[in-house]
């Protein structure tokens, strides 16, 4: 099952599914009707840097997932299905 941890992810299979993670969140989004992350993070109140960061498979909090999920109107159960 998927760890997410404060801190920078140490071992391969962490780092595979971060990236698994961002890649999910960009489609998400555009699907959601952003062609840019950038546009997305400003009318959500996210810092444009750190959610660039996410979708390129940096490191996130499980907080921070649940209010990106929240803007995209997608709930936890549809975001995971079929995440392994």
């Amino acid at each position: 099952m998927l760890s997410i941890m404060k801190t920078k992810p140490t071992s391969k299979e962490e780092k595979i599914y971060l990236k698994k993670l961002g890649n999910r969140l960009k489609e998400y989004r555009i699907k959601a009707g952003y062609s840019s992350y950038e546009y997305f993070a400003y009318d959500n109140n996210i810092s444009r840097t750190q959610y660039g960061k996410y979708e390129a498979g940096g490191n996130i909090q499980f907080n921070t997932l649940i209010k990106i999920l929240k803007a995209l109107g997608v709930t936890i159960e549809e975001f995971f299905k079929g995440f392994d």
